[in-house]
């Protein structure tokens, strides 16, 4: 489902229109400019994602009535983003449960880069 199918659905929710609640998707939705593919959830299709958003975005947004105004918790909104997505609610745990631990990861090996490699220019080099 995309951004713009996940408003529509919060719009027959909760109210208002889908031009409300889109920055929220879309937020969601935006580590698909990083890994094309469904590994793009990893990021923020999960609880802190939702946590995320509410900071991002405030607790609530108002959704305009016809009379008055009411409040929409945020994080309801990005949770069922996740839910319509995945049927359930991830922590970031549950991403990285049998993710291999590689060498680099530990920070105890340094990468050694030559001096050439960071095309450093000396002062006096007129390019």
């Amino acid at each position: 489902m995309n951004s713009w199918h996940h408003a529509q659905s919060s719009a027959r929710r909760w109210g208002g229109t889908p031009e409300l609640y889109l920055p929220v998707h879309e937020f969601i939705d935006s580590s698909k400019r990083i890994i094309g593919d469904v590994r793009h959830r990893s990021l923020y299709h999960h609880t802190e994602g939702v946590w995320l958003c509410q900071r991002i975005f405030g607790v609530t947004l108002d959704v305009p009535k016809a009379r008055s105004t009411s409040q929409v918790p945020v994080r309801l909104i990005a949770e069922q983003h996740v839910l319509e997505d995945l049927g359930w609610l991830p922590s970031p745990a549950d991403y990285i449960n049998g993710m291999p631990v590689h060498t680099w990861m530990s920070g105890s090996r340094r990468k050694t880069v030559p001096l050439s490699h960071l095309l450093l220019h000396t002062t006096g080099d007129t390019e």
